[in-house]
């Protein structure tokens, strides 16, 4: 578990850290294949690129264990197994990458919107193709939509143990979560007008949804905004590595983020940390 996000924190370093240069110095932003390939060219790069694409496998693993025993109590009615499904789902999509790292490790692999576009024009083969890809593009949109509510409705505190560095980041984590839905809300849209359009090549990654974004107006400020904010949701990933709990595992009176501010709205954390 620890191991995943750690990878996914260093992902989305890299992803944020050359989106923010795009939006400062001009050019195109890199999806995340494309920004990991640059780790190649700097030393101990390639061994950085094996640890993430390693933290990346070992999260899948987490979130498929995660889905089923039902570490954070979701539960086993309708919306319970909505959630670990999207538990698995979510772990199986970044196993994929993280395969994909490996092989950008090894010196293949190719950009975000490139791999998107394949594994489109893959489903759309298939019998009833573009309804299952405008399927894929809702579930995407979705996706999205639970990342911004995570981050607005601020549900990621109760998974996060009491800390002073996770008491003073808190709102850098909330920024990074609805930046982070933001991304995966366009990718989405982009996935369900490929399948509306019965082109694939209308389908990107991440690499894409930052070239939307800066292709608005006043789209390199905005471009420089969502980079800060995937720099922030990558900081909420090293959080959440370094200080995530287990629900099932840790027991109902261990101090969380979301305990602490229960408790302090109740007037009862004074009594309760005494």
């Amino acid at each position: 578990m620890r191991a995943g996000y750690a990878a996914r924190g260093a992902v989305y370093t890299v992803v944020g850290g050359l989106a923010l240069l795009a939006a400062w110095r001009g050019g195109q932003a890199e999806g995340t294949t494309d920004a990991l390939a640059e780790l190649r060219s700097v030393p101990w790069g390639v061994a950085l690129l094996w640890a993430i694409a390693i933290g990346l496998i070992a999260y899948m693993i987490w979130r498929l264990i995660d889905a089923w025993m039902d570490l954070e109590c979701e539960g086993t009615d309708a919306k319970g197994m909505v959630a670990r499904a999207g538990q698995a789902i979510t772990g199986v999509i970044h196993g994929a990458i993280g395969v994909s790292v490996a092989t950008t490790a090894m010196g293949g692999g190719n950009g975000g919107g490139g791999g998107a576009q394949t594994a489109t024009q893959k489903l759309m083969s298939m019998p009833w193709g573009p309804w299952l890809v405008m399927a894929v593009g809702l579930v995407t949109i979705g996706a999205g939509i639970y990342y911004a509510h995570k981050g607005l409705k601020e549900k990621y505190k109760r998974d996060i143990r009491v800390t002073p560095l996770a008491r003073k980041l808190d709102p850098v984590m909330k920024f990074g979560l609805i930046a982070e839905g933001v991304v995966i809300g366009i990718i989405g849209a982009s996935i369900f007008y490929a399948g509306m359009t019965v082109n694939p090549q209308e389908a990107g990654g991440v690499g894409t949804a930052l070239d939307q974004i800066r292709s608005v107006a006043y789209g390199r400020i905005l471009l420089g905004v969502v980079a800060i904010g995937l720099i922030g949701f990558a900081v909420e990933n090293f959080i959440e590595a370094a200080y995530r709990i287990v629900p099932r595992r840790s027991g109902d009176d261990v101090m969380t983020l979301a305990r602490r501010a229960k408790l302090k709205a109740e007037g009862k954390l004074q009594e309760a940390t005494a």
